[in-house]
């Protein structure tokens, strides 16, 4: 996986997480345990956010380079030395 991936995956878990976390208060009230865990949730969100504006950004891909295959038939000299694939030797029968 590239970075820019990772990091994309890293912000869906942490919105799951989110999300998790507004359930869990409903659970549980509005307690200091619950705050706490939505400040730690808030400061992996936060720096999830620097970490992403320092990353490089992603690279294009170069594009593929085009091969041109000539219309003309190939040499058969190329092929003297090899049996037909699937029909067996040259002077035996295919069973």
């Amino acid at each position: 996986m590239s970075l820019h991936d990772e990091l994309t995956a890293a912000q869906r878990c942490l919105d799951d997480l989110a999300r998790c976390v507004s359930r869990l208060e409903k659970h549980v009230g509005t307690g200091l345990e619950i705050r706490r865990v939505r400040s730690d949730a808030e400061h992996l969100k936060e720096s999830l956010s620097l970490l992403r504006a320092t990353a490089p950004p992603p690279r294009a891909e170069p594009p593929a380079e085009m091969v041109t295959i000539p219309d003309q038939p190939y040499d058969p000299g190329l092929w003297t030395d090899v049996d037909d694939e699937g029909l067996g030797a040259r002077d035996r029968h295919a069973p």
